[in-house]
């Protein structure tokens, strides 16, 4: 994508920062790879890579300036619930290593904060660091079309060169189209640049069959434009012109929209989210002692019985009790809340987009507790809200000294 005109100075290491926090969050759990990776190397690098960013950010930021954040600052309070939890080792020693780990993110973010003016810089980031993880998956695809949709997944796209599930992939592809889209309508990229992003990646999308990913695209989009609709001209007439395309595609391609939908599932598989409603049932009537009801059993792996939780508030509600519940439903609020409260602008919609896509994954997908590609989404929404820092006052220019003749000296 080209430079942004109305970028501010923003070093270049902040960019490779960013992607350092997204390598980290692409975790270590997916499909076979066309070459096996061990796991533990694997986890070698993405924790490699957060130390990394968090030097480099440090170095960037010797003076240690950071701008007022609530987002952030609710961040480190949520460290709280999941330090006291964590080390009653329920969890294992696991817990207090993915403590010092969200820590570690969470140090990040407060140094990357200086950078966060209103401004498209991260979105730009976000875009150009998410398409660079999808141009592997597609990779992988061209190398090995077997190995990228296997039948252990149902034939869905994974990640054959890092391992990616579906949902991953969805997630990026729908995230960085989203992105992308409002850009254009910004008017902050060419339709060009534009077309070798969303196109490939709705292709991608597409072929994860992810419905959370597709729906929160949908609708955060929806949202976002809407927000646009009053004061941008590209926005009313993309929205005009998508409501017709879906409704076009709804009555044309209802049956095969439907079949992709389904995914070959059962209407009873579908009601029940794939089983993931089993898994909740138990988590919810498993007993807890009142400690655990309040912070939890711990950082874990976003697993309950060795079945993955698969809901954001369950999965904090395990492991950081209802102080982490309490603390997650803060970030949303205040984000949601500052974003509405300001005038319709690009940043805005982008925040809008962001938050309301976040919102809705959050109910089939893990992640708002702990670091996560979901907490950088909100990371970029809140630099996105940030107001920019006053400029500082022109010194006025010094009056030059007015010479005093000698004879004038010595008269005095």
């Amino acid at each position: 994508m080209r430079e942004d005109p109305y970028s501010t100075g923003t070093p270049r290491l902040v960019g490779i920062v960013w992607g350092l926090l997204i390598l980290n969050t692409l975790g270590s759990a997916g499909a076979k790879t066309i070459v096996p990776l061990p796991r533990s190397l694997i986890q070698l690098v993405t924790m490699g890579a957060l130390v990394v960013a968090f030097t480099l950010a440090l170095a960037l930021n010797l003076r240690l300036r950071v701008r007022a954040s609530a987002f952030v600052l609710l961040l480190t309070l949520l460290l709280v619930p999941s330090l006291i939890s964590s080390l009653q080792l329920e969890s294992g020693f696991g817990a207090l290593f993915r403590c010092a780990r969200l820590a570690l993110f969470v140090a990040t973010l407060w140094l990357l904060s200086r950078w966060w003016d209103g401004g498209v810089t991260f979105v730009r980031h976000h875009i150009r660091m998410y398409f660079a993880v999808l141009g592997s998956v597609a990779a992988g695809a061209l190398i090995s079309p077997g190995a990228a949709m296997p039948d252990l997944y149902g034939g869905r796209l994974v990640g054959a060169l890092w391992p990616l599930t579906p949902p991953q992939i969805g997630q990026y592809a729908a995230v960085i189209i989203g992105l992308t889209v409002l850009l254009v309508l910004g008017r902050r990229t060419d339709k060009t640049s534009a077309a070798v992003i969303v196109v490939p990646s709705l292709v991608l999308l597409a072929l994860t069959h992810t419905r959370t990913a597709t729906l929160g695209l949908l609708i955060g989009l929806a949202l976002a434009i809407g927000s646009l609709v009053l004061t941008s001209a590209a926005a009313r007439r993309f929205f005009t012109w998508a409501v017709l395309c879906a409704a076009v595609a709804a009555v044309g391609f209802a049956s095969a929209l439907r079949a992709w939908f389904l995914r070959g599932q059962s209407e009873e598989n579908l009601t029940s989210l794939t089983g993931r409603a089993k898994v909740w049932d138990a988590l919810l009537a498993a007993p807890r002692s009142t400690s655990e009801k309040l912070f939890g059993t711990g950082l874990g792996d976003k697993s309950f019985g060795g079945l993955p939780i698969d809901n954001s508030w369950l999965a904090v509600y395990h492991e950081q009790g209802w102080t982490g519940i309490t603390l997650v439903a803060a970030i949303i609020v205040v984000l949601a809340g500052v974003a509405l409260l300001r005038p319709p602008s690009l940043a805005r919609a982008c925040a809008i987009f962001l938050i309301s896509y976040c919102g809705i994954a959050s109910y089939t997908e893990a992640g708002l507790g702990d670091a996560s590609p979901y907490l950088l989404h909100l990371a970029v929404a809140a630099s996105l809200l940030a107001t920019p820092a006053p400029a500082a006052p022109l010194a006025a220019p010094a009056l030059p000294r007015r010479r005093v003749p000698r004879w004038a000296q010595e008269r005095r």
